[in-house]
């Protein structure tokens, strides 16, 4: 896992910590290894996508806290067991990623907006999509 840290929050991210997290990131969802996805999202973490409305029909879209993420993310997992994401790009300004990949479970390209703690792990997630 990346070992950073982020001195200032109002520092902008550059671009080996940006390639390497985003990297790293798919290298987890890719491993299917629900622990090594985890470890990149705060105890705090607030995801919001148009994925986790269909999976939990929950009105809204979002979870919150690093346990209903397990949840979420073990559905999902065992909903598409066969997904595997592609690293299309990565973009960084101050305190977010934007992740930019293929194949996700629509079977479309998504971007996914990551603000970062100062410890490097993801606060809030919103996931976008093309189809």
């Amino acid at each position: 896992m990346l070992a950073w840290t982020m001195e200032n929050a109002s520092s902008p991210f550059h671009r080996p910590f940006a390639h390497q997290f985003a990297q790293e990131w798919i290298n987890a969802w890719n491993s299917h290894d629900l622990e090594k996805i985890l470890a990149h999202y705060d105890d705090e973490v607030i995801l919001t996508s148009p994925v986790a409305l269909k999976l939990l029909n929950n009105g809204d879209g979002v979870v919150r806290g690093k346990a209903a993420l397990r949840e979420y993310f073990l559905r999902g997992i065992q909903a598409y067991p066969d997904r595997h994401f592609d690293f299309i790009d990565v973009l960084w300004g101050v305190e977010t990623i934007v992740l930019y990949y293929g194949n996700n479970v629509l079977g479309s390209k998504s971007a996914e907006v990551m603000q970062l703690t100062s410890a490097g792990k993801i606060r809030c997630v919103w996931a976008n999509y093309n189809q």
